[in-house]
């Protein structure tokens, strides 16, 4: 899957400005060190955007529970890119199913 479309979903949904022609290591390292901060400085931010995201809560406390010397914002970061992975591979399939309808069919 093309970073792009990712970066461009995370910086839309997260209101950050991660530039879109960068690997997907740096892309995790960005996201990781913001996901840092945020934990830092704006908790309830974080928060926030887990539950826009719709990031599984369960998986989430199970990954830092059973990861406690991990880095937290390196686990939500993998957490928040497969999310939106999904997202992403979930709308595609979805514009692929569109056309097989007739435009009659169509509401």
């Amino acid at each position: 899957m093309e970073n792009a479309e990712l970066i461009v979903l995370l910086n839309k949904e997260l209101t950050i400005d991660i530039a879109e022609k960068i690997s997907y290591a740096e892309l995790h390292a960005q996201l990781s060190a913001y996901i840092n901060q945020l934990i830092k400085n704006d908790f309830d931010k974080l928060i926030v955007y887990l539950y826009r995201i719709d990031v599984n809560e369960q998986k989430l406390k199970s990954l830092l529970q059973q990861n406690p010397n991990e880095d937290a914002g390196k686990i939500i970061a993998t957490l928040i890119i497969e999310r939106q992975q999904q997202k992403i591979k979930s709308r595609q399939q979805f514009s692929q199913r569109e056309g097989y309808f007739d435009e009659e069919e169509k509401w």
